[in-house]
C-alpha cells in the first residue's frame, strides 16, 4: 500500500480511538497492544470484542460509509495503522489474497455473533417457560377482577 494511504498512530490505555456514531473514513489494523469495542445498549455499555496484533477493525463503517457503530479505545498501549477508504478499496482489488483473509475475518465474526444471539434467544425462551409455569401455579388470572 502507499505510504501516502498508511498513517500509524499511536494510543495510550482508555484513549478513544473513535466512538459510536463518529463519521467514518478508515479502518484499522492493530500493530502493536490490544483494543477493546464496546456498544452502548440501553444506556449501557457492552464490551464486544478485543482485538490484538494482526486483527482489523473499523470496516464496516468504511465500506457502508456509515457512522460507526460501537466504539474503539486502548487497552494497553497500542500501536494502529489506519487505512483510508479509498485506499483499502484498491488494495482490495489489487490483493485477492488480503480480500479473502478480511471475509474469512468477517465470517468468524458473523459466526460468533450468531452463536451469542442463539443463546440469547436460548435464555429468553426459557425465562418465558419458567413465568408461564410460575403463572401457571398462581392464583391470579390476567383478565380477572381480584374480589
Amino acid at each position: 500500500m502507499a505510504s501516502t494511504y498508511l498513517d500509524e498512530r499511536t494510543y495510550a490505555p482508555g484513549e478513544v480511538v473513535f466512538a459510536e456514531g463518529d463519521a467514518a473514513s478508515e479502518m484499522f489494523i492493530v500493530q502493536e497492544g490490544k483494543v477493546g469495542i464496546v456498544k452502548n445498549v440501553a444506556g449501557r455499555e457492552v464490551f464486544l470484542a478485543a482485538q490484538g496484533r494482526g486483527d482489523f477493525f473499523g470496516e464496516m463503517a468504511v465500506l457502508d460509509s456509515q457512522p460507526r457503530t460501537a466504539t474503539c479505545f486502548a487497552l494497553v498501549p497500542t500501536r494502529l495503522v489506519a487505512i483510508r477508504s479509498g485506499e483499502l478499496l484498491m488494495k482490495l482489488r489489487r490483493d485477492p489474497t488480503f480480500a479473502l483473509e478480511m471475509l474469512q475475518q468477517m465470517s468468524r465474526r458473523m459466526l460468533y455473533l450468531e452463536e451469542q444471539l442463539a443463546k440469547q434467544m436460548e435464555h429468553e425462551l426459557e425465562s418465558r417457560q419458567e413465568l408461564a409455569t410460575i403463572m401457571a401455579k398462581s392464583e391470579y388470572r390476567p383478565g380477572e377482577n381480584p374480589q
